[in-house]
Order: structure tokens, then C-alpha cells, then sequence
């Protein structure tokens, strides 16, 4: 028997409601579209020319009703239809609490994925059942677009710029993962699945898949082993000497606060304010002088080359840890 489906599964809280939205504005232009159809047929064929059938004196040339009809209650329905696009837009897209937080790193041609306690994947993604999650995606070459069908979410994959996008599985099992991006010669091998557990069987999953829990890991030596993301940001935070300047109490330079940088609203010199986040922090790290603390100088070296995007992610956990914040968020 043959099996194609008209649309992919759906497996997220958000591909659910996006689904329905889909079904409610093909049935509207299927209704409107039948409208103008069946009433043209009808016109064309009761008002032929040949018709001497039809009494055509006195006919109405206008009715406002009729006009007003046509008008509105379309608009009517369009408004409604934003409406209801921009919530799951915002569902979407919008900053969340309350999440598990995975970091997707595109690159030609794979997808890089890294969990909080440190456990990594390549061209697959595992997840937990039930869970709000947050992908904060970033590309090290060109841009990329990280797409989940099963879950009716999208988000480009942009170099220098993190990208978030939040979504609620519902449903365990294999779904696919695409680039939709068109990224370079490879780009239709640029494939890979996420896999959603329950939640007792993605706990045994991350502990089994903690670097350093196995024994291939283990004999192999690998930096970070058995370290969470931010314990191996501390590592590459101390190989690159940061310490030396921040958080040393004896430091001669002066530089500003990092357990106070996440989530802070900090203040630019020459004026002006910004957020303490991902992108502050990435952009700090490889071009200290682009945004520059107010009433500190610029004495920090450049590091843009000398870290991976791997790296900066571990850097952006520690920094995170610093000020207190954990998975969620919070």
C-alpha cells in the first residue's frame, strides 16, 4: 500500500497549533476560493447572451449590502488569522523561561549539538518529552537553517549572531532535521534526525552520553571529560589566561564584574546601554573594543581566531554560572 503522507507528523506543542492555523486558512480559501468559483460558473452560464430566458429590465447595478458583505467579513477573517499567526510567532520566537537548553552549532555540512552537562552530538539531536526547549543556533561559516518539519520550526543559522527558538515535544520518537538554507555543495547531505525520549530515558541518556561516562571517552583522553558545558568554559576560560584579570581580587588591571555581566543592562561608553547575553558576551570575547564598558578601557586582546565556536559556547555557560544561572534560564 502506498504511503505518502500530505504533511509531515506532528510532534510539538507549537507544530499542533501551527498545524491547526494551516488547516484553518486552506479551509477558509477553499470556502472563498468555491465561492468565486461556483459563482462565476453560475453567472456566466444563467446570464449567457443567447439566455432569452432572463428578464434583464430593472436590473440592480450596485447593492452596498452586498458590498459591505464582501469586504468585511474578509478583512474580518484576515485580522483574526494575523492575529492568531503573530501568538505562534511570538510562542516561537519570543524569550521563555522554564527551558532545557541545547546549543546547535551549523557548519558545512553538519550540525553540531551541545547539552549542558556536556554531553555532544553530530547530525542528531536527542530531547526530552514534555519539555520546553530553547535552541540558540549560530553558524562558524555560512548561514545555515536549522528545520525540524515534525515540530513546524525554522531558524537561520547565522554567522557572528545566535539565534534562538523555543518548542515543547510531545511526542518520543525519530523525526527528520534538514538544512533549508542552501549552504554549498553538500548542502542536500546536510541531514540528520532528533530523537525524543521520555524524560526517565533522556535523564539515562544524558548520564550515559556525560563526557567521561564511557569508556571510549575515557581511554581516549578528550579535553573536558566528565565536565558539564560550563565546567569546560572554566578550563578554556583558564587556558586562555582570563583569569589572571577577572576574578582575581589582586588584579592590577581593572575590569568589570563578569558575575554581574548575565542578564544586566550594561552601560557603553560614549552612551547608551546593552544587554548582558549570548552576543554580548561572544562579541566581547573576540572584539573586546566594539562595545566597551563604561568607565573601564579597553586593555582586554582580541581573541577572534583563536577560539572555536565550540569554545565560545563553553565560555557563554561559564559566564552564565557565574551569575547564578542554570538550565532554564532562571
Amino acid at each position: 500500500m502506498w504511503n505518502f503522507p500530505l504533511v509531515p507528523p506532528t510532534a510539538s506543542k507549537e507544530g499542533a497549533d501551527i498545524s491547526l492555523l494551516y488547516w484553518a486558512i486552506t479551509t477558509l480559501a477553499v470556502v472563498f476560493g468555491s465561492i468565486v468559483l461556483f459563482g462565476v460558473i453560475y453567472l456566466a452560464v444563467r446570464y449567457r447572451a443567447d439566455n432569452n430566458a432572463v428578464d434583464r429590465s430593472n436590473a440592480t447595478e450596485s447593492d452596498l449590502r452586498v458590498e459591505l458583505a464582501w469586504t468585511l467579513i474578509p478583512l474580518v477573517l484576515a485580522l483574526i488569522m494575523f492575529g492568531w499567526a503573530t501568538k505562534l510567532y511570538a510562542d516561537i520566537y519570543a524569550p521563555r523561561e522554564g527551558y532545557y537548553e541545547v546549543f546547535v552549532i551549523g557548519k558545512q555540512w553538519m550540525w553540531h549539538c551541545q547539552h549542558p552537562n556536556g554531553a555532544r552530538e553530530n547530525n542528531v539531536l536527542t530531547l526530552p518529552a514534555g519539555r520546553l526547549v530553547k535552541a540558540s543556533i549560530i553558524s562558524q561559516d555560512v548561514i545555515h537553517a536549522f528545520s525540524i518539519p515534525a515540530f513546524r520550526v525554522k531558524r537561520d543559522a547565522v554567522p557572528g549572531r545566535y539565534n534562538a527558538m523555543y518548542f515543547t515535544p510531545t511526542k518520543p520518537g525519530e523525526y527528520h532535521l534538514f538544512c533549508t538554507e542552501y549552504c554549498g555543495t553538500k548542502h542536500s547531505e546536510m541531514i540528520g534526525k532528533v530523537v525524543v525520549l521520555p524524560e526517565k530515558e533522556f535523564q539515562a541518556w544524558l548520564e550515559k552520553n556525560a563526557p567521561g561516562a564511557t569508556a571510549m571517552t575515557t581511554t581516549t583522553g578528550a579535553a573536558g571529560a566528565g565536565l558539564t558545558l560550563a565546567q569546560q568554559g572554566e578550563q578554556t576560560f583558564k587556558a586562555l589566561g582570563c583569569n589572571a584579570c577577572h576574578l582575581n581580587p589582586n588584579s592590577a588591571v581593572k575590569v568589570p564584574d563578569l558575575t554581574k555581566t548575565w542578564g544586566s543592562e550594561i552601560p557603553l561608553e560614549g552612551g547608551g546601554t546593552v544587554k548582558g547575553d549570548e552576543a554580548y558576551i561572544r562579541e566581547s570575547i573576540l572584539n573586546p573594543g566594539a562595545k566597551i564598558h563604561a568607565g573601564y578601557q579597553n586593555l582586554m586582546p582580541p581573541y577572534q581566531g583563536q577560539v572555536s565556536e565550540e569554545q565560545l559556547v563553553q565560555l557563554i555557560a561559564y559566564i552564565k554560572s557565574l551569575a547564578g544561572v542554570g538550565e532554564g534560564g532562571k
